[in-house]
């Protein structure tokens, strides 16, 4: 949830809120899906594998792929990761025709759960 902004207007009370999408987006279930998706983001131990070899000193054992994984917490929200993969997917759009188009309908930064406009 983001701070009151006092000098600038809300997005819901720019659009029509009988748009298909805009209905969309009040009927998903965005914290049963941000809590599917965020379990993809935390970090996990991995055990690795021990590898075996011959050398000229005898046999040598190098263990590999251990430690902790590289996923981590998304820096961006997940409803915002979410929302952009399906108007991406819905518009057939490239990654720089969705973020130019997003960026410039509100509609969307609503469905994406903004609460005031981004420019």
């Amino acid at each position: 949830m983001q701070a009151i902004d006092f000098f600038r207007s809300r997005i819901d009370a720019m659009i029509n809120l009988n748009d298909p999408l805009a209905v969309l987006a009040t009927r998903l279930p965005w914290k049963q899906i941000e809590a599917a998706v965020a379990q993809k983001f935390e970090h996990r131990n991995r055990a690795g594998e021990i590898l075996k070899a011959q050398d000229m000193f005898g046999t040598t054992e190098t263990l590999v792929g251990a430690g902790r994984s590289n996923a981590g917490r998304p820096k961006l929200p997940v409803r915002l990761l979410a929302s952009l993969l399906y108007l991406k997917h819905s518009f057939n759009l490239s990654n720089e025709e969705l973020v130019l188009r997003w960026s410039e309908n509100i509609l969307w930064q609503y469905f994406s759960g903004m609460d005031y406009c981004k420019p």
